[in-house]
C-alpha cells in the first residue's frame, strides 16, 4: 500500500522464452498505465500529493488516501497531521464532480510561509460513494434510538427521492477503527510524523463534520482537535419527525472530551441546506458551555448567506486551520 511512485525508465525484466514483441506490449502496457495514475493525480499550487491506491481494510471497503506534503517536506523534521475526509474534494476542482474544490494546499501553503501554523501534512480520505452515509453517519446516537425510530432513519430519503442509505448499515463505529487502527499507523509509518495526540487532527464538512466531531468523542486519545463545517445536524434531508439531532445533543452531554485538551470548531451558512442548521447548532452550543468549553478550545462561527458547498469552505478554511494547527 505504498504511494504511487511512477519510474518510467525502469522495465520490468520479462520472463523467459518472450519475444521482443511481447516485451515492447508489456512495456507500453505498464508506461500507459503510468500515464493513466498520473493523470489522475490532482493538480496542486503547493507541495506535492503522494497516492495510495485502494487502501484494503478489514473494517471498510478499500478507498483512495491522497496525501498532501508541503514545499520541503524530506522526511528529517516531524510533521503534525490532519485527517480530512471526503479526499476527493479537497485539492483540484478540474477532477471533482461538481468543479469545485477545497483548495486545501493554496490555504496550508500560505498559512505556513506566514507562519501561522504549525508544519503539516493532510492526509485526505476517499469517501466511498454509496457508502458515504454509512461511513459517516454517528452510530452510537443512533443505536440509542428506539427501534422504530431506527427504521424511520434507515427509510429516509433525499430530496429527488433517492434513499439515503441505500441497502448500507450504519457502520461509522468500523469506519473510525479504520482510521485509527489501519491508517493511522500505516500513515505514521510512512511519513515523518508528530503521531501523539497534540499533533493528530481531523476535519470535514457536512456529513463529514459529524464524523469528525464522533472522531473525537470516540478516540480522545487519538485526536487533539476536530474542525466540523457546515455539520450536518439533521443526519438525513428532513427535519420532520426526526430524532437525530436531539440524538447527536445528548451524546455530546455523554461524551465531549477534556476541554483542556482538545479543541473543536463549528461553522454554518445560512443559504440552501446550511438553512436548517443554525437552531440545531444553537442548542449544541449550549451543551458546550456547561461542559466548560471556552473560546480558548472551542469556536463556533457564523456566515450568513454563505451556502453549502466546497467552494464556500474554501473561502474560510483558514480559520479552522489556525484555530487547530496553530503554532
Amino acid at each position: 500500500m505504498a504511494a504511487v511512485n511512477i519510474k518510467q525508465n525502469q522495465l520490468l525484466p520479462s520472463p523467459s522464452g518472450e519475444g521482443p514483441g511481447v516485451r515492447r506490449l508489456l512495456v507500453l502496457a505498464l508506461l500507459l498505465l503510468s500515464f493513466s495514475t498520473l493523470a489522475q493525480l490532482p493538480t496542486v499550487i503547493s507541495g506535492k500529493v503522494e497516492r495510495i491506491e485502494n487502501f484494503a481494510s478489514k473494517h471498510v471497503t478499500a478507498r483512495t488516501i491522497d496525501v498532501w506534503l508541503p514545499e520541503g517536506y524530506n522526511g528529517k523534521k516531524k510533521y503534525a497531521v490532519l485527517y480530512m475526509h471526503d479526499g476527493q474534494m479537497l485539492y483540484d476542482s478540474a477532477s471533482t464532480w461538481n468543479k469545485q474544490a477545497w483548495d486545501v494546499d493554496d490555504a496550508v501553503a500560505r498559512l505556513l510561509k506566514q507562519r501561522k501554523i504549525r508544519d503539516v501534512i493532510v492526509v485526505g480520505v476517499y469517501n466511498s460513494g454509496p457508502m458515504r452515509h454509512p461511513d459517516y453517519f454517528p452510530q452510537k446516537p443512533f443505536e440509542a434510538l428506539t427501534p422504530a425510530q431506527r427504521d424511520g432513519i434507515y427509510q429516509a430519503a433525499r430530496t429527488n427521492g433517492v434513499s439515503v442509505f441505500g441497502d448500507g448499515k450504519i457502520q461509522s463505529d468500523n469506519y473510525l477503527k479504520f482510521l485509527v487502527t489501519e491508517l493511522k499507523p500505516h500513515i505514521d509509518k510512512t511519513y515523518a510524523t508528530k503521531a501523539d495526540r497534540k499533533n493528530t487532527f481531523v476535519a470535514g464538512s457536512s456529513m463529514g463534520g459529524l464524523i469528525s466531531m464522533y472522531a473525537l468523542c470516540e478516540y480522545p486519545d487519538v485526536f487533539g482537535g476536530a474542525a466540523c463545517l457546515s455539520t450536518h445536524w439533521p443526519g438525513i434531508f428532513t427535519m420532520e419527525n426526526n430524532p437525530m439531532p436531539d440524538a447527536f445533543v445528548a451524546y455530546l452531554e455523554q461524551h465531549l472530551p477534556d476541554p483542556k485538551t482538545h479543541k473543536l470548531y463549528f461553522d454554518y451558512g445560512t443559504e440552501t441546506l446550511d438553512a436548517l442548521y443554525p437552531p440545531l447548532q444553537q442548542k449544541v452550543d449550549v451543551v458546550m458551555k456547561a461542559k466548560g468549553w471556552t473560546t480558548k478550545n472551542w469556536m463556533t462561527r457564523e456566515f450568513k448567506g454563505e451556502d453549502h458547498s466546497e467552494r464556500a469552505w474554501r473561502k474560510r478554511l483558514e480559520i479552522p486551520l489556525i484555530f487547530l494547527l496553530s503554532r
